[in-house]
């Protein structure tokens, strides 16, 4: 055998050096996963934030209007006594997960807008609402 046959016969890699590759490459990819995973999460409680914002300026609005906050969402998207609508009725207005807002009046007079959060439940620790969190 010369040495160009000798060269020909080990130009490949071994079934050891292909597996520490690929095990590298999967504990690159889990970092990677780890790192970006919680992303969707901050976008979907960001648009709630933004919705929120929203909500709240159209019922202000309303209340200019019509004496008194609205009972819900569904209140800001109909025309009342011949005026637009405050809010497009035919864009969804749920949070970043689905949920339906909830509008309570609280404190006197303040008019509360709340999302589910992530879980869906009301009154749990991950709500968002304009009273901060």
């Amino acid at each position: 055998m010369d040495k160009h046959a000798k060269n020909a016969a080990r130009a490949g890699f071994t079934l050891v050096e292909l597996l520490l590759v690929i095990a590298i490459l999967g504990v690159l990819a889990a970092g990677v996963v780890m790192n970006f995973g919680g992303v969707a999460g901050d976008a979907r409680a960001n648009a709630t934030r933004d919705s929120i914002r929203s909500i709240e300026t159209a019922a202000a609005a309303y209340e200019v209007r019509v004496g008194r906050y609205p009972n819900s969402v569904e209140d800001l998207k109909s025309s009342a006594d011949g005026m637009r609508p405050l809010l497009d009725p035919k864009k969804p207005t749920q949070d970043g997960w689905g949920n339906e807002f909830q509008l309570r009046v609280v404190d006197g007079g303040f008019l509360e807008v709340r999302s589910a959060g992530a879980d869906g439940s009301m009154n749990t620790d991950d709500d968002i609402t304009n009273r901060g969190k």
